[in-house]
């Protein structure tokens, strides 16, 4: 028993020591399916009914699901905003850029968690409030998890902290 527990730790740590390389920890999520959970439609989405996700919406925008955070409303353009959302999502550890909608002001990045990589997605789209102001609304939320320990929630409060301080910056 303490011989099969060994070695089924010892697989773990290789595992995660070779990380994104090839026979890697990641390797292992894609069997859970691909790491982008892909779009979500901020005025209609439902909420995880596990505690997996993290959302900072306008209430009026997000309808459907009571949000954890409201984002402020700042004062640069949408198309500002969306490049500083950009600066502060790769400025993250282990997130990447996954898609950028070419004519829409939604975009979606993958974070992985630093040991495991446990993968999770944040959904951001951007909402215009006449000339030269804007918000934001985002959604982050776990693929391989049954709860998340309040990770997501700190990852937007971080996100959105850090959005703020460059938007109010000349």
């Amino acid at each position: 028993m303490l011989a099969g527990l060994g070695c089924a730790a010892m697989g773990l740590l290789l595992l995660v020591a070779r990380g994104a390389e090839p026979g890697g920890i990641e390797e292992v999520w894609l069997l859970l399916g691909p790491p982008d959970l892909g779009a979500v439609d901020f005025p209609t989405l439902r909420r995880a009914r596990l505690p997996i996700d993290a959302l900072a919406c306008p209430p009026e925008h997000c309808r459907n699901a009571v949000p954890d955070l409201v984002p402020p409303l700042l004062p640069v353009s949408g198309e500002r905003l969306r490049a500083i959302v950009a600066e502060v999502a790769t400025e993250m550890p282990g997130t990447e850029p996954v898609f950028q909608a070419r004519w829409a002001e939604e975009d979606r990045y993958v974070t992985r968690s630093f040991w495991l990589r446990l993968p999770d997605t944040i959904n951001v789209a951007i909402i215009g409030a006449g000339e030269e102001r804007s918000t934001l609304a985002l959604y982050s939320r776990s693929q391989v998890a049954l709860h998340d320990l309040g990770g997501n929630r700190a990852r937007l409060v971080r996100w959105l902290e850090r959005i703020a301080a460059k938007a109010r910056t000349p």
